[in-house]
């Protein structure tokens, strides 16, 4: 069966390149918006992992990534914030103060997100 992944950011272009990166490497994939959206699909559609922008409307990828972290039911699913916000703060925050489990700098090498989700999906 072919693992889920979540991606969410509010530019349109970056879902859709990251989609159609993670489709051809046989990903089923889902997309969100916002942080709201996010928590939405994330509780209907359980994916293996997210992909997720810290700036977004409604809710911010941080408090998204903290709110799955802090759920029994979710807590175990791989979290990658991609986000241009690249400051060592930022990445402090993201790893240390939400549980991500990876953090990537927007540009990004898409090789690189892909070995960072096989990783992660490979020690779920």
């Amino acid at each position: 069966m072919n693992k889920k992944i979540l991606v969410v950011d509010d530019e349109p272009s970056i879902i859709q390149m990251v989609t159609s990166r993670l489709k051809a490497s046989g990903f089923e994939t889902c997309s969100a918006g916002d942080g709201d959206e996010a928590l939405r699909k994330t509780r209907s559609n359980r994916p293996d992992l997210i992909i997720l922008d810290v700036m977004l409307p409604k809710m911010d990828g941080f408090q998204v990534c903290a709110t799955l972290k802090q759920d029994e039911r979710y807590k175990e699913i791989p979290i990658v914030l991609l986000t241009a916000k690249g400051g060592d703060e930022s990445r402090q925050i993201g790893l240390e103060e939400c549980g991500a489990d990876d953090y990537l700098t927007k540009p990004f090498d898409a090789r690189l997100l892909l070995e960072k989700i096989s990783k992660l999906l490979k020690s779920k």
